[in-house]
């Protein structure tokens, strides 16, 4: 039996020491893995994706946290069926959740609606927040200021001009002259 400790953090200034902490001194002759990605899904997740592949038969995936490891129910899911497709169970450290028994199992379904409730519940106050602040600050939020004066494009392309020469004379892109036609 393998114990597979998996440890995430989102950003690349924060690190991942106090997971692994934890995780090793619950499993000190765990095979610990970390990565900096996202949690908001399982996509480009290359460690853990590498770990549900590795894993086997009577092995053990342990996460300090739920939230270290998904934070949508789909997501949760998925890892949980195919952690026990291969005969191996799933540990969250914190809550003391085993997937190895069926009120484990149970409990990490809980959480996981929970896990979700509160991601929706965070993007609704996000959008909520900047809403009010377009309302006090609209001038922030009219997007970039036009570089290049589409006038002096179509007057070039009226002369004339092709596309790539036009791009050339005002040191723009052929994709804005384009847009401009």
């Amino acid at each position: 039996m393998t114990i597979f400790a998996y440890c995430r953090v989102s950003t690349t200034d924060q690190n991942t020491a106090m997971q692994k902490d934890a995780l090793l001194k619950a499993y000190p002759n765990a095979v610990v893995r970390e990565e900096k990605k996202s949690g908001t899904t399982t996509q480009n997740r290359d460690v853990l994706s590498l770990l549900l592949d590795m894993i086997g038969n009577e092995d053990k995936l342990v996460v300090w946290k739920l939230d270290r490891l998904a934070r949508n129910l789909n997501d949760l899911t998925n890892i949980v069926a195919t952690i026990e497709s291969k005969g191996a169970s799933l540990e969250i450290l914190d809550q003391r959740i085993d997937t190895a028994t069926a009120s484990g199992k149970a409990f990490l379904q809980m959480l996981g609606v929970f896990a979700e409730f509160e991601t929706n519940l965070r993007k609704e106050r996000q959008l909520a927040g900047i809403a009010k602040a377009k309302l006090e600050r609209p001038e922030a939020y009219q997007g970039k200021k036009p570089t290049t004066d589409g006038i002096r494009i179509k007057e070039l392309l009226a002369q004339g001009l092709k596309p790539t020469e036009v791009a050339k004379k005002l040191g723009i892109g052929r994709a804005t002259v384009y847009r401009y036609r």
